[in-house]
């Protein structure tokens, strides 16, 4: 027997209606291990253990798309070797570049990059908010070019080791 076309066209309907119900439900990209190379995240991230960094010459992790989040949730991002020499000045922990609306939510630990802890640049409307940075060789989180950002309740310690005298620290 054959259905009137409005109860197919329901079905229809519905079925599309799903479809695009679970569509829109995404679970983070979830972080944790070793990272040998950079590692460019594109939709809302989290940290579901520490991390060890073993990138070369660049940054551990690199937001590549504006309008997401990456959760420290409690976990540290450590580099795996320290030092404060040229080769590793550009080995920071995160970097965040000509983006806008994205966020760093911790509690977490950024520790021991011979470059800056979190570098932003150019970017508008960051937040960074509870995080804690230490033992990087520049400064903990270091702004340029960056505005309409909300750096909040971070901690920043033993940062600018291998500055030089180079006005780097906090934030």
């Amino acid at each position: 027997m054959n259905r009137p076309l409005p109860h197919r066209m329901t079905l229809v309907v519905l079925a599309f209606s799903a479809l695009l119900l679970c569509a829109g439900r995404t679970r983070a990209t979830e972080i944790t291990g070793k990272i040998s190379t950079t590692l460019t995240i594109f939709d809302d991230s989290e940290l579901v253990g520490d991390v060890t960094c073993m990138v070369v010459g660049g940054p551990c992790i690199q937001f590549g798309a504006s309008g997401i989040k990456l959760r420290l949730n409690g976990h540290t991002i450590r580099e795996s070797s320290p030092g404060c020499t040229p080769e590793t000045s550009s080995q920071d922990g995160i970097d965040v570049v000509k983006l806008q609306d994205v966020a760093i939510l911790g509690p977490g630990l950024i520790q021991g990059f011979g470059g800056f802890g979190i570098f932003l640049l150019e970017d508008t409307k960051v937040k960074v908010e509870k995080v804690s940075i230490s033992d990087s060789c520049f400064s903990g989180i270091i702004l340029a070019g960056t505005t309409d950002t909300d750096i909040e309740k971070n901690v920043s310690v033993r940062n600018s080791i291998g500055s030089e005298g180079a006005p780097c620290g906090g934030t």
